[in-house]
């Protein structure tokens, strides 16, 4: 009796081992298994240059690869417009516990990958075949490739979501709401309310001068704007002050405009509210209460989206993945988790 008891009990073991097995994302992959990118050849750390074609030439775009995992393989979509991958360096003190693959990637034109002049490139529609040329580089698809994108990059993941779902797993849209005219009118009529008002006189002044080179400019929005609605760390990290010094000014101003404050570049009447209904990858949206987006409009698109869900960051702010890491980080991995184990 003893003996059947005993052999049913390594049995049920060995069953339920497997079945965990057959479940886990990747959170217990040993080290070496982790790092083991099937590459015998001159190690590089993970980064490869991607070439991709675009309608004026070909050009090569920086990625870091972390991790593998056949199931997991995560985009990150950095902000900006070219602003980098550098500020989303503190994924790697989250993704890669978890046994999550991921990549860091700047976009073309943003620091480490080729930087053309040609400013016929700066269109969303371009960037969304250099997202689909990077995804076929890195062999990701409909059975384990998701997309995070913040800010721009939240544009950029919704815009690649409406043509290429058929080749993803999930979308994750962190701070950056469906409508640019809705970005403005917020930062216009409910953030620049909450400033000094002789503060916002004088941007406000500036502004009209059009005088966005000056700079008292920055002197005024960084602590009464930035530093609020941005990232509200008393010092911003290391990561996060490279980024901003490494940004590519060109490209931002062509598209976003002078400033986080509203928008007027080529993105200013971008809105796709009325499309997100045609979205149906499982889907969260990440908002925060002290965001440049309005965290309730956030919340509505998690809604119009066909399989959606909300993340709220009561400490955040537009980078909540630096100044709200208690919330941001457990709601992210376990959305990425809930669909890959197909719970959600």
């Amino acid at each position: 009796m003893i003996r059947r008891f005993v052999f049913l009990f390594y049995s049920f073991l060995l069953i339920s081992c497997s079945q965990l097995e057959k479940k886990s994302t990747g959170g217990n992959t040993p080290v070496a298994d982790y790092f083991n990118y099937g590459d015998n050849g001159l190690q590089s750390a993970g980064i490869r240059m991607i070439p991709v074609k675009t309608p004026v030439g070909e050009f090569k775009v920086w990625t870091k690869r972390f991790g593998n995992n056949s199931r997991i393989k995560i985009l990150l979509l950095h902000g900006g417009p070219a602003t980098g991958h550098e500020y989303m360096e503190c994924f790697e003190s989250y993704f890669p516990k978890e046994g999550f693959e991921f990549y860091e990637y700047d976009q073309l034109g943003a620091v480490n990958s080729d930087q053309p002049k040609d400013s016929s490139l700066w269109t969303t529609e371009r960037y969304v075949e250099e997202v689909e040329q990077v995804r076929k580089a890195i062999g990701a698809d409909a059975t384990n490739f998701y997309v995070l994108g913040n800010s721009w990059g939240g544009i950029l993941g919704m815009e690649y979501a409406l043509k290429y779902q058929e080749h993803m797993k999930g979308l994750l849209i962190c701070n950056m709401v469906a409508s640019c005219p809705d970005y403005g009118k917020y930062a216009g009529e409910v953030l620049a309310k909450q400033m000094d008002p002789k503060v916002l006189a004088e941007v406000r002044a500036i502004e009209a001068k059009g005088d966005f080179s000056n700079p008292r400019y920055m002197e005024l929005l960084i602590p009464n704007f930035y530093h609020e609605h941005l990232c509200r760390l008393p010092v911003w990290p290391e990561p996060v002050d490279r980024a901003m010094k490494h940004g590519n000014n060109e490209i931002y101003t062509i598209m976003q405009g002078p400033s986080e404050f509203g928008i007027s570049g080529r993105l200013a009447n971008w809105d796709i509210k009325n499309r997100l209904k045609e979205i149906k990858v499982p889907t969260l949206m990440v908002g925060a209460k002290f965001d440049t987006m309005d965290p309730v409009a956030m919340e509505e698109q998690s809604k119009a989206v066909q399989h959606g869900r909300y993340l709220y960051c009561p400490n955040g702010s537009h980078l909540s993945m630096w100044d709200d890491q208690e919330h941001f980080y457990p709601g992210v991995i376990k959305f990425i988790k809930d669909v890959d184990e197909g719970r959600f």
